[in-house]
């Protein structure tokens, strides 16, 4: 074969791989759009919480469902004693707060046992669901509404087990112990199961970053945007995430995952699963993911649901190794899950989950992050070698910036009209700059993370890949 007939495979084949990246690239913007208008057509039309519904809560407090707050805990020492606070101070008629110790090196339990003044309890577990040892389990003397459980490292799906298992109210939260909930997060959040017949299994709320707050005595005392720039790309990141995917999806019956940082779930339900997978990376999507194959495979009716309203404050990575540990695990997660349940895929027995929920998570975990990180490459090259129009690199170029920006302007708009956490018109403008600036080397590190997970599951790495911590009000 001649040098010019190499060059014209080559090239085509060149062609080829920029089109379809560009296609790729296209379709993922087009369910980012109908999200959106999804979205927007969801707070246009609902109907939006009010002081008096709080209000008829603590009129008809006796007839609250009790929740458990479950707190897996590990190597939290800086900020375990401010959200545990928090979680006490929750306004909610009768919650219980378990504090589940997993096996942390740092001084997590003495730290809580002193600050809270616990003693030994003799309180043994309902259901069995964790697979490490129970070590100890103390009552605090000044609340009596918490529990600490201390056990052997498991990680945070054993964790979160283990403190199911101590739990004997109908719903349990479950919620990080680096996380604060907003003080009306709980009642928000058990609310679709008071209003539904029975039907209502879990139900997620929105995670915000906590990056440039301030926290004082546990609680949220002032909303702010963190200095660092990283932390601001996550903003938006999380914006998009909460206010319009996780809406959007739940509308249309697709949700398909409850952030691990906090869900309200119905107990019976927890265990009729076997609670959390201990072998995963991302036990929250595998979980809500095996509830919706086990409801349909019974052929019962339940649903999802998801309030935009309960906000959960977290800590955001601060370093890149950080969000590159935390992305790579997310990534991991997402391609055992699908792996795991395979035969869900455009499988018309689990209707919509099988043929829209499904595919979509295959396009943005298995096909999106490769295609879209090849596009930067072959696209150009194309352009190089001549076989590309340069108004589809003008193209490429407006749908991977232009139009992620105006989507995230978009979600920020739908924040500002709806929720208003966002507290000037300062931080509104910072936090646009960061959806602008983050196509300019954040958005293309976060697809080398991911392919960095997909490179851990090929070669079956399970280590745990911490994300340091600096403690709240750290950004401030």
């Amino acid at each position: 074969m001649s040098w010019d007939a190499l060059f014209l495979v080559a090239a085509n084949t060149v062609l080829y791989l920029a089109y379809g990246c560009l296609f790729v690239v296209l379709f993922r913007n087009a369910i980012s759009v109908m999200q959106l208008l999804v979205a927007a057509y969801v707070f246009a039309t609902r109907v939006r919480p009010s002081q008096f519904s709080l209000d008829l809560w603590h009129r008809y407090k006796d007839l609250a469902l009790p929740v458990s707050v479950i707190a897996p805990a590990f190597n939290e020492e800086l900020s375990i004693v401010e959200s545990v606070r928090a979680l006490l101070a929750l306004q909610y008629p009768e919650h219980e707060v378990v504090v589940v110790n997993d096996g942390s090196k740092d001084n997590t339990l003495a730290i809580l046992l002193e600050a809270f003044d616990c003693m030994p309890s003799q309180r043994e577990q309902i259901a069995k669901l964790q697979k490490t040892k129970i070590l100890g389990v103390y009552r605090s003397r000044k609340h009596p509404n918490l529990l600490v459980v201390d056990k052997e490292n498991g990680r945070k799906a054993d964790a979160a087990n283990a403190g199911i298992g101590f739990a004997r109210t109908p719903l349990v939260c479950v919620i990080d112990a680096d996380s604060i909930i907003e003080p009306d997060g709980l009642l928000r959040a058990a609310e679709p199961f008071m209003y539904d017949t029975g039907k209502m299994v879990a139900v997620g709320g929105a995670i915000r970053i906590v990056n440039g707050c301030e926290i004082r005595a546990g609680s949220l005392s002032k909303i702010g945007v963190a200095k660092a720039w990283l932390p601001r790309f996550q903003i938006v990141e999380y914006l998009r995430a909460f206010l319009t995917a996780r809406v959007a999806n739940a509308e249309l019956g697709t949700l398909l995952l409850i952030s691990g940082a906090f869900g309200v779930f119905r107990r019976s339900t927890l265990i009729e699963v076997g609670g959390y997978r201990h072998d995963t990376v991302g036990e929250d999507l595998e979980l809500i993911v095996r509830i919706h194959r086990h409801m349909r495979e019974q052929r019962r009716e339940y649903a999802i649901g998801f309030v935009p309203e309960i906000v959960c404050w977290t800590e955001a990575p601060t370093t890149w190794a950080g969000l590159r540990n935390q992305r790579s695990r997310w990534q991991q997660g997402a391609l055992e899950t699908l792996i795991r349940h395979r035969r869900m895929i455009l499988n018309p027995c689990y209707g919509r989950i099988g043929l829209f929920a499904m595919l979509q998570l295959v396009v943005e975990d298995v096909i999106g992050p490769p295609a879209e990180l090849a596009g930067y490459l072959v696209i150009p090259a194309a352009l190089l070698l001549g076989v590309m129009d340069p108004v589809v690199v003008l193209v490429f170029l407006c749908v991977t910036v232009l139009f992620g920006t105006g989507l995230s302007i978009g979600t920020l708009a739908l924040e500002e009209l709806q929720l208003r956490r966002t507290p000037s018109a300062r931080d509104l403008i910072r936090v646009g700059v960061a959806a602008f600036a983050e196509n300019f080397g954040y958005r293309q590190a976060n697809l080398v993370f991911r392919l960095s997970g997909i490179k851990r599951h090929l070669q079956k790495d399970t280590s745990w890949a911490a994300v340091p911590r600096e403690g709240f009000n750290a950004g401030t």
